[in-house]
């Protein structure tokens, strides 16, 4: 084989891997962003199945990929894409990023990047609700600190419409998301 058919051959194979991984990129972050639209209005942060698909994007696609998921998805939403979920006081776009949710948002690419962390190490079904806990830990986290620092200058009105609201949803969204990480993986391992 010569050697310019021997590269050609390797720049595909690149090729197919980029394509690849971006498709599924774009993919994990149109998830995130359909999974905004199924919420819940209420204030000051709606409920959503957004952090479910961020805990999935780091499960299925890696720590690195899955955060370049979501960065993707912020991207889509701050120039004015409406894939971020509606909430009661209208924000879009970039604002949405500095609105109640924004703390929430700007996390995403942190949780997704732990949940693949972890799961890249483990993939054990108690490693995988593991890594959705603290993907969904982390998002929580980073919005009730922002939710007291910028909005409720409360700590205990933060925690109490920033997390505790959330908790029974979260632990229904985290077993669900490990469930479906869990029998895609099975599936694909036969």
């Amino acid at each position: 084989m010569s050697s310019k058919s021997n590269a050609v051959e390797k720049s595909k194979f690149i090729t197919k891997i980029l394509v690849t991984d971006l498709f599924w990129i774009f993919s994990f972050a149109l998830l995130t962003a359909a999974a905004a639209q199924i919420s819940i209005p209420v204030k000051p942060v709606p409920f959503t199945l957004q952090t479910m698909m961020v805990g999935l994007a780091g499960a299925f696609l890696g720590a690195k990929k899955g955060a370049c998921s979501q960065i993707l998805y912020l991207i889509l939403g701050s120039i004015g894409l409406p894939v971020f979920a509606p909430v009661p006081d209208g924000y879009i776009g970039l604002a949405s990023l500095f609105g109640p949710t924004g703390g929430y948002l700007l996390a995403f690419p942190v949780g997704a990047f732990v949940a693949g962390y972890i799961i890249e190490r483990n993939k054990s079904y108690f490693f995988v609700v593991l890594s959705m806990f603290t993907a969904e830990f982390v998002v929580i986290m980073s919005g009730i600190v922002y939710l007291n620092l910028v909005y409720l200058h409360n700590w205990a009105e933060a925690l109490k419409g920033g997390a505790i609201i959330f908790s029974l949803w979260t632990v229904i969204k985290v077993f669900t998301g490990a469930s479906i990480f869990t029998g895609v993986f099975k599936v694909r391992k036969k």
